[in-house]
């Protein structure tokens, strides 16, 4: 099965997305964007707002929690050059919490923009953080192909590397809006429940969510629970090689609480991952359950899901419960109440689902892997709902309309 998968050809997975089609913007009340719902090969729309009416009974959403970070950094060396430094994520220290809670010095791996013109030297820029200046300089000591690891330094004791990012930075938006980063993306490209800080990207299908819409979930009996996928920049990378194999999926650190493994466990027919990043890390635990089993012992660092992981000849092994209950038990040994792992899974046409049942999406790139995700929970009837989503003037992208998949 694992050959089959990986001489999948991308150019089954194309359609015409014209500029005009990709939002720009969203639209102006969250959930007054458009939501597709797709059940068993039936379409229909509605708007966002009534999507506590269109799920099943008892259904338990899982959302992500992250926060998109200011993560584009812009310095100009004495020549006039501006270099931009683009934080992807932590390396000294790794972890995201401690790395936002530095004081002084904090290293990390980042994309450069104009790196000819930063072959060496310190770069320095003064900003200011809660009424004081402060001076930040940037210094590459290491380079790993198209990314550098970046050690910035900053004279104020008082000040966190949290805080000056907050101060320095420029909020990433995606490159395909073909526009700078304005005001109010500080806002509409957060979730209304974003809290964890770390992507360089949102996990844009809690974008339609309102306190409105949140409370109405709450109100219906729906459960909800969180996890944290900090996306990386890699979510934007395109499908370049004819086929798949020639495309290395990025890893993404990940964090899901014991209370979430549990519920899942005690409902596994009712588990509705908003948004493609919810997908990869619900669909990783099954995997690191069944590394588990075999391997007990393994450390946080043993547990990253590899892009071909799910398509090898043991992945029928378990059922998600035990899976799930190999999770719990080693969160019992290691006295510790969420589980942190990684994840580079490629889910492909043909994948089998092992915990999710529904998935909240918007709509993606042609010939993305977001794309080939789709197409691989709706059994390759991907095209009858891009097509409907064209025909019927839905937005699309990060800031466009949404889709309910079941």
């Amino acid at each position: 099965m694992n050959a089959m998968m990986r001489h999948i050809r991308t150019e089954g997975y194309d359609y015409p997305l014209t500029d005009e089609r990709i939002a720009k913007f969203p639209v102006e009340q969250r959930d007054m964007s458009k939501l597709l719902l797709y059940k068993e090969g039936e379409i229909r729309e509605t708007l966002f707002k009534r999507l506590p009416d269109c799920l099943p009974d008892r259904s338990l959403l899982i959302f992500n929690n992250t926060r998109v970070i200011q993560a584009r950094l812009l310095f100009r060396k004495d020549t006039g050059a501006q270099v931009e430094i683009f934080c992807l994520e932590p390396a000294d220290p790794r972890d995201y919490a401690l790395a936002f809670q530095q004081t002084g010095r904090c290293g990390w791996i980042c994309m450069v923009g104009n790196l000819k013109k930063w072959k060496e030297g310190v770069l320095r820029r003064t900003v200011r953080v809660a009424g004081t200046e402060v001076t930040v300089s940037a210094e590459r000591v290491e380079s790993f192909g198209d990314t550098c690891r970046v050690v910035f330094t900053w004279d104020a004791p008082f000040c966190t590397f949290a805080d000056w990012l907050d101060a320095a930075g420029v909020l990433p938006i995606p490159p395909y809006l073909h526009r700078e980063t304005e005001a109010q993306d500080l806002q509409t490209y957060q979730t209304v429940y974003s809290k964890i800080k770390g992507s360089v990207a949102a996990p844009t299908a809690g974008l339609h969510f309102t306190p409105e819409v949140l409370a109405a979930l709450d109100t219906k009996g729906f459960g909800r629970e969180e996890l944290t996928l900090h996306v990386g920049a890699g979510t934007f990378k395109p499908v370049k090689s004819d086929t798949i194999e020639g495309h290395e999926m990025h890893t993404e650190w990940f964090s899901v609480p014991r209370r979430l493994i549990e519920r899942i466990q005690a409902h596994p027919e009712r588990v509705i991952a908003v948004g493609s990043t919810s997908v990869r890390t619900l669909e990783s635990l099954y995997y690191i359950g069944m590394k588990l089993a075999s391997h007990p012992d393994a450390t946080p660092d043993d547990l990253t899901v590899a892009q071909w992981t799910p398509y090898g000849d043991t992945a029928a092994d378990l059922t998600a419960a035990e899976a799930l209950q190999h999770i719990l038990d080693y969160l019992d040994r290691r006295q510790a109440d969420r589980l942190t792992a990684a994840t580079q899974i490629m889910i492909v046409p043909g994948y089998t689902f092992r915990i999710v049942k529904g998935i909240i999406t918007n709509f993606h790139q042609p010939k993305s892997t977001l794309l080939l995700l789709i197409s691989a929970f709706v059994k390759g009837d991907w095209k009858a709902v891009y097509d409907y989503a064209l025909a019927h003037d839905f937005r699309f992208l990060s800031y466009g309309d949404s889709s309910l998949l079941l």
